[in-house]
């Protein structure tokens, strides 16, 4: 397919997030929350229709709960993390996607969470089984690039439908080792025709969302936030040890919606906690404890595959991935 970079708003959008941080963030998500409000709630609407939940939309699995990156806005951060180091057993991993071929699953997948996936030293072999057992699923893989070199991104590109490539700085520069993976793909286009690989020009001390109040530089314990959230209608999110989070804003690991080494996919999903938490969701982040302080809404692929369900299309993980296999 192609390479290419994206610096979200130019060097205009970089400025803002640089000299008025918390400005560009208010500015951004008051745009995104009155944009998306109607998808919003046509979906949730939708879903709740519904006599069983259907599918998610995007199925996060964190195989490892550790990152090499320093990004002041996430928690996750190498000089922040506070969560037990965990590493997801191979038979747990295997068995869910296992069961989410049994499930049939179109949807998106990706082996991330809050974490860097490359310090998962079995992250290759494990697209590779995610590939073999959902062909028709759309996988992305998230990365800092720290780590990434050429070989590295001709060993998984395979498996993946998309590669992306954050590149977190300070000086809107491309790290030395991602400048050199762009120049190759540019140089050798055949040899990566079947993905696209996305290289995001990441501000590293940008102020983005307070992720459920807990960003460490855009705390929030007073502000109640009113607008609903997709994200408990179209992600799971899994943790290392097999618990089901309500969502990758849980940077700690407080929430349990389902523990997959004691019960099924679709019974975690379907779980009374999860039911509970969207008939209180649906009318507003205000009504569930977790949620009624964070702003996090997501930009990107959600409301992609959003738009497909209400429009009655097949979902745009199994057109990319059918384009794959031609």
């Amino acid at each position: 397919m192609s390479i290419r970079l994206h610096n979200f708003m130019g060097r205009f959008g970089w400025e803002m997030q640089k000299r008025f941080p918390m400005l560009s963030s208010n500015m951004y998500l008051k745009l995104q929350f009155a944009s998306r409000a109607r998808s919003q709630k046509n979906y949730i609407d939708y879903f709740m229709s519904k006599d069983e939940p259907p599918q998610p939309l995007v199925v996060n699995i964190e195989t490892i709960n550790r990152c090499n990156s320093t990004c002041a806005f996430c928690t996750a951060n190498r000089n922040a993390e506070k969560r037990p180091y965990c590493r997801m057993e191979d038979d747990l991993f295997y068995d869910i996607i296992d069961q989410l071929a049994e499930w049939n699953f179109k949807g998106h997948l990706t082996l991330y969470g809050n974490n860097e996936p490359w310090l998962d030293t079995r992250i290759v072999e494990f697209h590779k089984y995610c590939r073999e057992k959902l062909p028709d699923t759309f996988i992305f893989m998230s990365t800092n690039g720290l780590t990434l070199d050429v070989d590295k991104v001709k060993s998984v590109i395979p498996y993946v439908d998309q590669l992306i490539i954050n590149n977190y700085c300070k000086d809107m520069k491309l790290h030395d080792n991602v400048k050199i993976i762009y120049d190759y793909v540019k140089a050798h286009p055949d040899e990566f025709a079947d993905v696209e690989i996305l290289i995001q020009m990441r501000y590293m001390e940008a102020v983005l969302t307070n992720r459920a109040g807990s960003a460490p530089n855009k705390k929030n314990e007073t502000k109640i936030i009113t607008e609903t959230c997709l994200m408990p209608f179209t992600d799971i999110f899994i943790f290392p040890d097999g618990r089901l989070g309500i969502c990758c804003c849980d940077n700690f690991e407080k929430t349990t919606f389902g523990d997959l080494t004691k019960m099924s996919l679709k019974d975690a999903w379907n779980s009374d906690i999860y039911r509970q938490c969207r008939e209180k969701i649906k009318d507003g982040r205000q009504n569930w404890p977790f949620c009624k302080y964070c702003d996090f809404i997501d930009a990107g692929l959600r409301m992609d595959a959003v738009d497909d369900v209400l429009a009655g299309r097949e979902m745009h993980g199994a057109r990319q991935s059918l384009t794959r296999k031609k």
